[in-house]
């Protein structure tokens, strides 16, 4: 049987691992944006050139989604980089 304390600890290490989670999806949606306004595109232009839906874009650069590795390759592909760039936060 848990004690409190253990059911505390189990909390607190659920909550640090969903803020770590939450900081790379806030830092990679702002990573994407950083280099989607420096070639000027729109979210609706580079969900064109992507292959994802516009709102797609947008939760992703408001870390409302994790995204899946090939969508992190249609973004690479869509903005013209390596994927590496979209991690160099």
């Amino acid at each position: 049987m848990l004690t409190i304390t253990h059911t505390i600890s189990i909390i607190i290490l659920k909550s640090l691992a969903m803020n770590n989670q939450s900081n790379t999806l806030t830092k990679f949606g702002k990573n994407i944006s950083k280099l989607r306004k420096t070639q000027n595109l729109s979210q609706e232009q580079l969900a064109h050139k992507s292959g994802l839906h516009r709102t797609h874009i947008g939760m992703i650069e408001r870390a409302e989604r994790n995204i899946t590795l090939l969508n992190i390759e249609k973004l690479a592909k869509g903005l013209g980089v390596k994927i590496d760039e979209l991690f160099r936060f």
